[in-house]
């Protein structure tokens, strides 16, 4: 056991599962040779060999395309997408053939393949490198989304998403890659998907967030807690499908939410969880559900993102309004 980063976590992932399945191969571009524009591909080529780890062309609907092939004829491919500005051409291969291809065949094929791309913003990236349009693909049937916020979660969770029999879109906050370091234990164990973490408990109010946002949303918990103040801080880590059972059994004990996300703020995952919260958590509540997110335009060039993406500041101001309603 030892202390890695989120890069690094992604990396040993790949390479536990790799040594103990031949039927999984990794595609993309620069993945090979280079390692990844990351390097979260560091080692794979010299290992497992050309057969297994596969440099493409510059072509994100071929590279989906291609493993969605791969997966219905027996193979567990998991591809990279360079930036999530990038996998818009393979939006047409997950929504018309990877997320139907059991529904179409009757069962009698699914395609188990994972789709990696690092997301978000944060690092001072060019346009299209620092997107977070997760709720596009969670909008699609047949198709499950994950969302890492540390490097255990990281390992644990790629693993699930790599034995998943179905498509996996596994997001990962570039903004988190080198962030933190934690204790990562390289033993082949696979955390749930579908499932909330809860990484705070609290009493007085509700926070729900995912990915690189979970940074800010603990640091306004450990604020709060100076104040008096307990907040519970979830991770929501699966995207697609959410865990409501969690967030419910949350809000009913601390009647007040406040969801955080670094994505544009209208038609978002965290306006799926406030729909879901007041159809099916209406009576526990204290106060009207807040979101703190990202604005409804292009996420701006590296001198203003920092306007863009909720602060810590952001997050604390709406819980005082949250526990301030009467």
């Amino acid at each position: 056991m030892s202390d890695i980063t989120m890069i690094d976590a992604v990396n040993l992932a790949m390479h536990y599962e790799m040594n103990q399945d031949p039927a999984m191969v990794v595609l993309g571009e620069d993945i090979g040779i280079n390692g990844g524009v990351f390097r979260a591909t560091v080692g794979l080529l010299d290992k497992f060999g050309q057969e297994r780890v596969l440099d493409t062309p510059l072509a994100e609907n071929m590279i989906a395309g291609i493993a969605v092939g791969m997966a219905a004829q027996g193979l567990h491919p998991v591809a990279e997408i360079q930036f999530m500005g990038f996998i818009y051409p393979a939006i047409d291969q997950m929504i018309s053939h990877a997320g139907r291809l059991r529904n179409r065949t009757r069962g009698r094929l699914s395609c188990p393949m994972v789709l990696r791309a690092p997301y978000g913003g944060g690092i001072h990236a060019p346009e299209h490198h620092s997107e977070s349009t997760e709720a596009m693909f969670a909008h699609i049937p047949g198709l499950r989304v994950v969302i890492p916020s540390s490097p255990a979660r990281a390992y644990g969770l790629l693993l699930a998403a790599i034995r998943d029999p179905d498509p996996v879109v596994f997001l990962e906050p570039k903004r988190v890659y080198r962030l933190m370091k934690q204790s990562v234990k390289d033993n082949g164990e696979a955390l749930p998907l579908d499932t909330c973490f809860v990484l705070r408990p609290g009493n007085d109010i509700t926070l729900v967030s995912w990915g690189a946002m979970l940074h800010e949303t603990q640091l306004a918990a450990e604020q709060l807690a100076t104040e008096g103040v307990e907040a519970e801080v979830i991770d929501l880590a699966t995207i697609k499908p959410i865990d409501m059972e969690t967030i419910l059994e949350s809000v009913g004990r601390t009647g007040r939410c406040v969801i955080v996300q670094e994505a544009a703020r209208t038609c978002s995952v965290g306006s799926e969880i406030s729909a879901r919260l007041a159809e099916e958590g209406l009576m526990s509540l204290f106060a009207p559900i807040r979101r703190v997110s990202g604005y409804d335009t292009v996420m701006p060039m590296f001198r203003l993102e920092k306007y863009y993406m909720p602060s810590t500041e952001r997050i604390i101001q709406a819980v005082r309004e949250t526990l301030e309603y009467a």
